[in-house]
């Protein structure tokens, strides 16, 4: 008879420790440190605060917006937009809205989907403050 720790009581399942092969637990694929380990929403996040980031250095007045990333609009007409913007209200800051699965969709590499990311938020910050992309960012429509 082997020596064994007490079983556990029936109907309580039995921890796991090694798979039917022999192997341990497997762990995490990669590092939290490492891009890979970001999920698609946290790389997308991260796009958006890039962007933010870059125009508060020169409109300081973003610092009070608020900047949202959102799957997908609310509503959709017949056109799905990549982002929106609302005034500030009377108990509610101004708020940018960037939606990730219509940018995602219209982006095949992580290089493009920044390019897009940055001009979306451009327009939306032009409509914002009611001034045009070219002087929100010079560089908006050259990469």
């Amino acid at each position: 008879m082997k020596d064994s720790p007490v079983p556990p009581p029936p109907g309580e399942p039995r921890p796991r420790r090694r798979d039917r092969h022999g192997r341990g637990m497997r762990g995490p694929v990669a590092p939290p440190q490492v891009p890979l380990a970001a999920s698609r929403a946290e790389s997308f996040r991260d796009l958006v605060l890039d962007s933010v980031e870059r125009l508060e250095r020169r409109w300081p007045e973003l610092a009070e917006v608020d900047f949202l990333v959102l799957e997908v609009p609310r509503s959709v007409d017949d056109s799905v937009p990549l982002g929106s913007a609302e005034p500030a209200g009377k108990d509610a800051p101004a708020r940018i809205m960037v939606y990730r699965r219509p940018v995602e969709i219209r982006t095949k590499s992580r290089d493009e989907r920044a390019l897009l990311v940055h001009e979306v938020v451009v327009e939306q910050v032009a409509e914002l403050l009611g001034l045009s992309p070219e002087s929100v960012d010079p560089r908006y429509g050259q990469d």
